[in-house]
């Protein structure tokens, strides 16, 4: 029991660090909307060479709209993860923590180590135990 009580402690840092990373890289395609807003001022502003043609607006907003998706749907996930390790330190919300280490095995190499833990972790019957009297 006490060595399920470690294992659950170190998954919640472990949460806590990877949910750090994975929000630090959803910050990433910000560069996607820097590069799409250059676009579409380039195109509406610009002044094209001699033989030369303008990039088309509609790709600065595919650029930018694409980065901006991304940028939430990172963020989000990274919030997910972080609330995640939260509900393992509490040792509440079985299921979204165990929902959460099934979603996280699809970022490798990270989340999938750190996912296939928690779901061994989570599997034993004394850790449900610990889950069911927090």
């Amino acid at each position: 029991m006490n060595q399920d009580k470690e294992h659950v402690r170190l998954l919640a840092i472990f949460h806590y660090v990877v949910g750090g990373v994975a929000a630090l890289f959803s910050f990433f395609p910000l560069l996607y909307i820097t590069i799409g807003a250059v676009f579409i001022f380039a195109a509406r502003h610009g002044t094209a060479k001699p033989g030369q043609d303008l990039p088309p607006e509609f790709l600065g907003w595919i650029f930018a709209v694409l980065g901006s998706l991304l940028f939430l749907l990172g963020i989000a996930m990274s919030i997910c993860i972080l609330i995640a390790g939260r509900s393992l330190a509490l040792r509440k919300r079985y299921s979204f923590a165990l929902v959460m280490a099934c979603i996280e095995c699809l970022f490798v190499p990270f989340g999938t180590i750190l996912g296939v833990f928690t779901i061994v972790v989570l599997s034993r019957e004394s850790v449900k135990a610990m889950f069911s009297t927090a």
